[in-house]
């Protein structure tokens, strides 16, 4: 893209010690290693100059946090830019939320005060990114954070989307190795770490980044550990993980912290890019009634009751989940375990008391709360400059029309009505590569956001544009043509609710003509009914062949789907937001708008 006029606003930098490779210089997986790691982490001093007390040996530290960005600088919409509140009748409301203009304002109101105050997040800046900050490769969202005065993060999963040297890229700056700069500036990199100790170089056996980072403030000291879940390269594509391992979460920060402890470093805090699921979707809901860790499920649960009692609290993410719950640690004693939703919709405020004394944290007296990003605060003006600057560049690619739609179309439940419509757009789109295509099917974690009747500019009510389809599906993936026997896609269904997924079943998204029964009263495999499986009617043949649609995540086997990896005669097509772009284009106009899928393809038994 051409280069536009400067900034206005000259940016403060925080650099952080770059442990990378230079900043212009674009690194293999391999070559991260070769930037080994010092003995000892750099300590980070506290850039903030505000008030705040402390009271002789103890001292209130101030911890904002949050996850899950997943680049929306602007305000979400649908769904995915609300929260739910319980009130104090036990009903429920519902509360516009996000954006990062609300949510500088809401961090630096929360700041004020507050001299020894920082700013973590739990993993998932960018990736599956809206298009303003997607098609620039995230770099919107990097200088955002950067102006929002973000301390520390973990790395998450979609950190890893464009893989090892697009994020050392990411940490250190310098311009995209294929499309340059989109400004007359270099991008800068961000001033804050990255964090992934349980990330590691296959061939080195070392951290890619930095493991730990120590905050620093008149005496006060606290260390951060960042993992993200081991289970990163079973939901991130081959190419984005390649030549890394990585390790288990609860060994991989016991580890650091003794470490730390080694240092000196006594209160320490755990980023976990790995979550929970708490038993109401409020935001307020108390996570601790009716006694502590009851209201959570989910991996975070064992984490957090396995991590060393050395970790004084764990900052955690990936379910996109609002949870502020205390678990026990290893030795019985309450924990806290905070998770604010996605999005930018929240951030969590807790209160850590730093005993000067031995230099911990005094556990009983930890306090943290959950707080919406509302909307009805000043928007922060450098960050509408920001997002101005760069939505002029984005404009002319992203206000282009692409569909109609007579209703909002929604991810959400068991199946879709979105993920009916894209899986048909990938059978459409199959059909046109070869007339043979039978079906599609599409992961429902690849459909990131809903299709919203209301406009979200200036193209009017209805109106689907390019940048809204990029919403949806941020990702790049292809559309690829694959054979199965009759046998093999029984399997694909059975591995919804069975293997890695049968605690947590992955129910693909199915094109129209293919139906069957889900049965969840039963367990496994068996949750699916394998005689009621039909293709337009007939019942699937273990023996003939089939051709099948499916994102490249999926046909490589992502999101435990080994058997759509044993597909042949694999054909690779075009990426599946021009897929998506094409069926909009071809079945819909003003006149004639899509209307949302009944989404009536497979049968619940409950």
């Amino acid at each position: 893209m051409p280069a536009t006029a400067p900034s206005h606003h000259p940016r403060r930098r925080r650099r952080t010690t770059r442990l990378l490779a230079a900043a212009a210089t674009v690194v293999t997986a391999g070559a991260l290693a070769a930037a080994a790691l010092p003995a000892s982490a750099n300590a980070g001093e506290s850039h903030r100059g505000h008030g705040g007390h402390g009271h002789g040996r103890y001292q209130d530290v101030q911890l904002l946090s949050f996850n899950d960005l997943h680049g929306n600088l602007e305000p979400p919409t649908g769904s995915s830019g609300r929260v739910t509140e319980v009130q104090p009748d036990g009903t429920t409301k519902t509360i516009d939320a996000g954006g990062i203009e609300y949510l500088a304002t809401h961090l630096r109101e929360a700041r004020k005060g507050n001299r020894y105050s920082i700013t973590a997040a739990g993993g998932d800046m960018v990736g599956a990114s809206p298009l303003l900050s997607g098609l620039f490769h995230d770099e919107p969202t990097i200088e955002a954070l950067n102006k929002l005065d973000l301390d520390v993060t973990s790395v998450g999963n979609h950190e890893f989307d464009e893989g090892a040297k697009e994020l050392a890229r990411l940490q250190n700056g310098g311009c995209h190795p294929t499309e340059g700069c989109y400004t007359d500036k270099e991008f800068e990199g961000a001033g804050f770490p990255y964090l992934a100790a349980n990330v590691l170089d296959e061939k080195t056996g070392k951290p890619i980044l930095k493991p730990y980072w120590v905050w620093k403030q008149k005496g006060v000291k606290v260390g951060f550990i960042g993992v993200t879940l081991e289970g990163t390269p079973d939901i991130v594509s081959a190419e984005g993980v390649k030549g890394l391992a990585f390790k288990d979460e609860v060994e991989t920060i016991n580890k650091y912290a003794k470490e730390l402890q080694r240092q000196g470093v006594k209160s320490i805090v755990a980023l976990v890019h790995e979550g929970g699921f708490p038993a109401s979707s409020s935001y307020n809901y108390d996570c601790d009634s009716p006694g502590a860790g009851d209201g959570i499920s989910g991996p975070i649960a064992d984490i957090a009751k396995n991590v060393t009692p050395q970790v004084d609290a764990l900052v955690t993410g990936h379910t996109h989940a609002a949870y502020v719950c205390t678990i026990p640690d290893p030795a019985g004693k309450p924990r806290m375990v905070t998770s604010a939703s996605s999005f930018g919709r929240l951030y969590t405020d807790t209160t850590l008391t730093y005993d000067r004394a031995t230099g911990d944290i005094a556990r009983t007296a930890v306090k943290s709360a959950n707080h919406v990003v509302t909307r009805d605060v000043p928007k922060a003006p450098d960050m509408t400059r920001l997002i101005d600057r760069w939505s002029t560049l984005a404009a002319p690619i992203g206000n282009r029309a692409i569909g109609y739609v007579s209703g909002d179309i929604d991810r959400g439940g068991t199946e879709s009505p979105l993920g009916d419509l894209i899986a048909d757009a990938q059978l459409a789109y199959g059909k046109t590569q070869d007339p043979e295509t039978d079906l599609a099917l599409m992961n429902p974690g690849g459909i990131r956001a809903p299709l919203t009747y209301a406009a979200s500019g200036g193209e009017g009510d209805g109106v689907v544009t390019y940048a809204e389809g990029f919403t949806v599906q941020p990702f790049a993936n292809t559309v690829n043509l694959k054979d199965y026997t009759g046998a093999q896609l029984i399997q694909v269904l059975k591995e919804q609710v069975s293997g890695p997924n049968e605690a947590a079943p992955k129910i693909l998204q199915i094109s129209s003509g293919l139906t069957y029964t889900l049965d969840l009263t039963k367990t496994g495999a068996d949750r699916v009914v394998t005689d009621s499986i039909r293709l337009d009617g007939a019942p699937i043949d273990e023996n003939a062949t089939y051709r099948v649609a499916s994102n490249s995540f999926l046909a490589g086997g992502g999101d435990g789907f080994p058997t759509l990896n044993e597909g042949t005669n694999e054909l690779v097509g075009a990426d599946d937001l021009t897929a998506l772009e094409q069926y909009l284009t071809a079945n819909s106009s003003a006149a004639d708008p899509i209307e949302p899928p009944a989404a009536d393809r497979i049968t619940i038994v409950q």
